[in-house]
């Protein structure tokens, strides 16, 4: 059994809140520019050439990428030979990101109540999923998440007889109707399977999965490829102004489900994959 204070998760949480809003990696800095030199429109290309200059000032000042830091939503693999001690786990990761968003100066948009509508005035409560794994480390993520695209946000409960090809309609047609409003290319989260609340857990999972990664399975992986094209060819393009590049990629997480359903959900990041990770 080994011991993991939650005061080293609360710091881990502060400092990537303020890393994922002001750097974007190196990794999706590439894929940016491979996908700028796909793009047709003279907008398009001109569109790209501005989102990775703001890419650049923003790491190079340290300031956000995008005015709006999101909330924060934390996901924590605990080894299950982990223990945790020095105080609450909740209150320590609320405490690393109000530390995060307050020391980075990063704007706060949570409100105490959706109808009421009073901010809390430092981006907390955080919203944190937590997964049991094998072994003694704790894997702590950070997704900053915008309200612009998570407003995009869709779910179907298709019918089992709509199948693969009722899912990819439901996807591209999803993507087509945000349309500029996501801050496109964006990249598309699709969840499959399990109950309703597990369905659009699984589609924020996507969002986790490195650009260019394609499912393990082939049969998924064929079917990103396809829904990437069918996607890229709406013409909704680089902040909705028209284009090839509507997507930066698409991710499906898929998993079980009961015989009498086949829910689909759909999460759709802004231009700028914003998250990061640490092991402690």
């Amino acid at each position: 059994m080994r011991e993991v204070n939650v005061k080293d998760i609360s710091d881990a949480v502060r400092d990537i809140a303020i890393e994922a809003n002001c750097v974007l990696g190196d990794h999706e800095i590439e894929y940016f520019k491979k996908m700028a030199e796909k793009e047709e429109s003279p907008t398009g290309r001109e569109i790209f050439e501005m989102m990775l200059e703001n890419a650049r000032i923003a790491r190079e000042e340290r300031i956000p990428i995008c005015q709006d830091t999101g909330m924060a939503v934390v996901f924590l693999e605990i080894g299950q030979d982990v223990h945790l001690v020095g105080g609450d786990l909740t209150d320590a990761v609320n405490d690393g990101v109000r530390r995060g968003y307050e020391e980075g100066y990063l704007r706060k948009s949570i409100l105490k109540d959706s109808i009421n509508r009073v901010n809390t005035g430092d981006n907390t409560p955080a919203f944190i999923h937590v997964k049991i794994v094998p072994g003694e480390k704790v894997k702590v993520t950070v997704a900053p998440k915008g309200g612009g695209s998570e407003n995009m946000s869709r779910f179907r409960a298709l019918k089992p007889a709509e199948g693969i090809e009722g899912v990819k309609d439901f996807v591209v047609q999803a993507v087509a109707e945000a349309g500029g409003n996501p801050c496109p290319p964006v990249v598309v989260g699709v969840g499959l399977g399990g109950p309703f609340e597990k369905v659009a857990l699984r589609a924020k999972e996507a969002l986790l999965i490195p650009l260019g990664q394609r499912n393990a399975d082939p049969f998924y992986a064929a079917v990103e490829e396809e829904l990437l094209e069918r996607i890229n060819k709406t013409g909704v393009g680089p902040q909705g102004l028209g284009g090839r590049v509507t997507a930066l990629d698409v991710h499906i997480v898929q998993g079980p489900c009961h015989i009498a359903t086949l829910p689909v959900a759909v999460n759709l990041n802004c231009h700028a994959t914003r998250h990061g990770e640490r092991i402690i």
